[in-house]
């Protein structure tokens, strides 16, 4: 099958990913955002706003994707607006693209929010799941951003005739610069950062999460598992777990990045500092390493986003994914998580990210 893809949101953490898997399998890539910066070699730049649909239409004229790849969200100050927001964006893209009758398959990248809640009231409301979360469990009685990014793409399904799958990533560990929600890179900030001030790396999250069971999702995993649904029909029609495959505990994988960097490590303290707070002040002392190191990014808050990976480490309880209903559609693929951190820190070393 010919694939002409068009992925949405392709400078980010999940674009990026979705991209190279793509261009593996022999696809014909575009990619839209508003900026160029960021995007895989090889894929040909769409640029546009997805909340303004007439350059949107304009940009997307003449282009006749097969398949269409929705890994963007756009952040705003209360769920009430990430809803309006982020929905309107689906719309307007699925909207400019349906009268040129080629779209075959949308899949949306989502997440584990859609089981845990919305920012504003992240494992908060009511009970805690019960986990491993799986897709058989039904959405919680809250506004949240996904679920309306999921209605629309069923609505214009119903519309265009096309076919859909939905993914729920963990925590995605992957290489993009000025991504919202990064934590790999940010604790490759963190930690360097640490070796160079001579401070330890300390574990800022709940005792829950150092020493509950945890998982995480690859750029690479993920974007096989998205390739794979939308080009097999046993696979359409349907949302999706997506993590690495294997599980560990904090307090067994923070020494090994710690061991990585040579950085004096420390872990969970009920008085332990947040993520955001120990690194409220390090904005001038990254700047100095990036004229020191000769790194690519001098703003630290390009390379780190700490309040997310404080969001995920600080969880109150543990968080394990089940993929049993992808496993028995034939979807096999594993990545381990130690290895996606080290070739994620080589990564950016050689791409002097970080020094």
């Amino acid at each position: 099958m010919k694939i002409v893809a068009l992925v949405v949101g392709a400078t980010g953490i999940a674009g990026r990913g979705i991209s190279q898997e793509l261009l593996a399998c022999g696809a014909e890539v575009h990619g839209l955002s508003r900026k160029a910066d960021g995007l895989v070699s090889g894929v040909r730049h769409v640029g546009a706003d997805l909340l303004d649909p007439k350059t949107l239409a304009r940009s997307l004229g003449g282009l006749k994707p097969t398949h269409v790849y929705i890994t963007t969200w756009s952040r705003q100050a209360t769920e009430a607006e990430n809803v309006e927001v982020n929905s309107r964006m689906v719309r307007n893209l699925l909207a400019a693209l349906s009268a040129a009758r080629s779209v075959q398959h949308v899949a949306l990248v989502t997440g584990l929010k859609h089981y845990l809640g919305p920012f504003e009231a992240y494992v908060k409301a009511g009970t805690p799941p019960p986990t491993p979360l799986r897709e058989e469990q039904p959405r919680l009685p809250l506004p949240n951003f996904y679920y309306a990014q999921e209605d629309e793409v069923y609505a214009a399904a119903r519309r265009d005739g096309f076919t859909w799958s939905v993914h729920r990533p963990h925590t995605i560990i992957g290489k993009a610069i000025g991504n919202a929600m990064n934590m790999g890179t940010t604790l490759a900030a963190y930690a360097s950062i640490c070796k160079e001030v001579g401070r330890p790396f300390a574990f800022p999250g709940s005792a829950a999460q150092w020493n509950g069971l945890s998982d995480m999702t690859d750029t690479r995993i993920l974007g096989k598992q998205l390739v794979w649904a939308s080009t097999n029909d046993l696979a359409k029609n349907e949302a999706y777990n997506i993590v690495n495959g294997d599980i560990f505990r904090w307090s067994w994988m923070w020494p090994r990045l710690a061991a990585w960097f040579g950085v004096e490590w420390k872990g969970f303290a009920a008085d332990g500092a947040a993520l955001e707070k120990q690194m409220a002040n390090d904005a001038p002392v990254w700047k100095r390493m990036a004229e020191k190191f000769g790194l690519v990014e001098p703003d630290l808050w390009r390379v780190a986003s700490p309040w997310h990976s404080d969001l995920d480490l600080g969880r109150p309880i543990e968080v394990m994914t089940d993929m049993a209903l992808s496993r028995k559609r034939g979807f096999l693929a594993y990545q381990g998580t130690e290895e996606s951190f080290h070739d994620l820190l080589a990564a950016l070393r050689t791409d002097r990210v970080i020094p």
